[in-house]
């Protein structure tokens, strides 16, 4: 595997190091020892499968607060979509701060989002399909959100959302919410 830090501390892109032959190729996903080495969860607890039928689907910004914060690595296995996590560390230089990658069949990236960050995806090709292997078991009464909108965040979509959930479409603005996030997510309310 090729693990890149992004601009976000704790976030990574990982790609795979594809060893071809005329089957087709092998490749790691994923590797306990090189997360460990690297400081990262390497727990993982659930894994899910989101499909998604229309392009512009959005799903998004979702996070658990802790102590039920999630780590995920997530992977498109089919079609394409523009991924972005956004960092809700207080603590953190980068607070508020978000990036963007593109995740799609061809290029089987993945992306680590850590503990602590909004994560959301917009569709880019009808009938896609992403992969979730997350490491803290889904908790209803410890799981919100924020608009996908939201002009505090920043975040640019590359299309119009053609499908959205109604609860998504509820989150409140982080001008609303900010004390309260703030104060939920402190690093000695946190898991790490």
């Amino acid at each position: 595997m090729i693990i890149i830090e992004t601009k976000l501390k704790g976030a990574y892109i990982i790609d795979i190091e594809r060893r071809a032959d005329p089957r087709g190729f092998f490749a790691r996903a994923f590797c306990q020892r090189e997360f460990r080495t690297l400081g990262l969860n390497p727990v993982i607890v659930q894994a899910n499968i989101a499909s998604n039928i229309r392009r512009g689907t959005l799903r998004g910004m979702h996070f658990q607060f802790p102590p039920a914060s999630e780590t995920k690595l997530v992977r498109c296995t089919r079609g394409a979509i523009l991924d972005i996590i956004v960092d809700l560390r207080p603590e953190s230089p980068t607070y508020l701060q978000h990036v963007a990658v593109e995740l799609n069949e061809s290029n089987q990236r993945a992306l680590y989002v850590p503990e602590r960050f909004a994560h959301g995806y917009q569709t880019l090709v009808d009938n896609t399909e992403t992969s979730y292997q997350v490491g803290e078991f889904y908790t209803p009464e410890a799981e919100s959100g924020l608009m996908y909108n939201d002009p505090r965040l920043g975040l640019t979509w590359p299309l119009p959302v053609s499908v959205i959930s109604d609860k998504d479409q509820k989150f409140r603005l982080l001008s609303e919410v900010e004390s309260e996030l703030k104060g939920r997510m402190e690093l000695a309310g946190a898991e790490s």
